[in-house]
């Protein structure tokens, strides 16, 4: 693991919490698979959280369904790759991400999946100042990270695989089903070596989109992630997320007050959801997500507000207008909706009142 540079905005997992990962893997006695560099027992704890026995704690990275993880780690330890689907903000990257941190140590080897994404971005391209001087050759050829992942027996990602086009994600299926991929051009291939697998991520909202073939989706095992269960989960979520942000960008604020975080998430499940949490009132839902992702967003700008602008501690006035930033995605439609709840729903509320003003001053 290379040392964390402290000047890098956001580093990788592997990077971020490599003490973490040491640790583990020091006190790590169950079997491992072929070039893994923790057992799936160590990397479940890693995901979900625990303590040790020589006393450090490892934090949680996934809070919600055990099992939905304990399924995740267990499908890479088999011959068959990883589809990890979602609405979007279900932590479908983040999950990604230290699946191969803990995994391989390595998180890096991605693929970004775009309607641009092009067979060699999945497969290998070519240098052609090179090809044009000395023809086809293993020194002209540019291989891609899931190639790179399979020489070397890691893992490899792909986010947004149906933002893909359907004829280029096809171009996996012989990769996941044979662990091989054949290079015509050298007249060889180039065959995966075991700890090779594939991560891929996927957003429910792009269903219709480039929809896998069939015979793709049977090289994967889906694991579907849902929205937090619970508005504490939900909360401690953001929470968390918030001061590992504030940290990494060095905002000069306390941590954010709860009570201001649990009234942002409750705006964010209620629009979700399209009714309030007792279920007594209907409500519309705006075009946005109101994704947990999101609602990090608004705490971590209402910090900056507050410690640059404002007291330096969270208040409903430096919450307001990242918020309604977060909601109104259609000026017209979303503004409807949002003047709606603030009237129906926050209006309403005593312990709102403060919240209230500040977004109708807003809005």
């Amino acid at each position: 693991m290379t040392t964390p540079d402290p000047t890098v905005l956001r580093q990788h997992a592997e990077q971020q919490y490599a003490h973490e990962l040491s640790a583990l893997a020091a006190h790590d006695d169950k079997p491992r698979p072929p070039r893994w560099n923790l057992s799936p027992h160590a990397v479940l704890t890693y995901l979900m959280g625990g303590k040790l026995k020589d006393g450090t704690e490892i934090t949680a990275k996934y809070v919600g369904e055990r099992r939905l993880m304990e399924i995740a780690v267990a499908t890479l330890a088999t011959d068959r790759a990883l589809l990890l689907i979602g609405v979007p903000g279900t932590a479908k990257s983040w999950v990604s991400e230290h699946l191969a941190a803990a995994i391989s140590g390595n998180s890096t080897l991605l693929v970004q999946g775009t309607a641009g994404t092009s067979e060699e971005s999945i497969r290998y391209g070519w240098n052609y100042a090179r090809l044009l001087a000395e023809g086809p050759s293993e020194a002209a050829l540019v291989e891609s990270p899931i190639v790179r992942a399979m020489r070397t027996g890691k893992i490899a990602r792909l986010e947004e695989l149906t933002r893909v086009q359907s004829d280029v994600q096809d171009t996996l299926i012989t990769v996941l089903s044979e662990k091989t991929l054949p290079v015509p051009e050298l007249n060889t291939e180039v065959q995966a070596i075991s700890g090779f697998n594939l991560i891929a991520t996927a957003n429910n909202r792009d269903k219709g989109v480039n929809d896998l073939s069939s015979a793709l989706k049977r090289r994967f095992n889906t694991v579907v992630l849902p929205v937090p269960d619970t508005i504490e989960d939900e909360v401690r979520i953001v929470t968390q997320r918030v001061m590992q942000l504030a940290g990494n960008l060095q905002i000069p604020s306390p941590p954010p007050a709860l009570e201001e975080v649990r009234r942002i998430v409750t705006v964010f499940r209620e629009l979700r959801a399209g009714a309030t949490e007792d279920g007594k009132t209907k409500l519309k839902s705006p075009s946005g997500s109101m994704s947990t992702a999101e609602a990090i967003s608004v705490v971590n700008q209402g910090l900056s507000l507050a410690a640059h602008f404002g007291n330096g501690h969270l208040s409903a006035h430096d919450v307001a207008a990242s918020l309604v930033g977060a909601v109104v995605k259609d000026p017209v439609q979303d503004s409807v909706i949002w003047r709606e709840y603030l009237e129906t729903v926050a209006k309403k509320r005593d312990d709102w009142k403060d919240f209230y003003k500040a977004c109708r001053a807003v809005s």
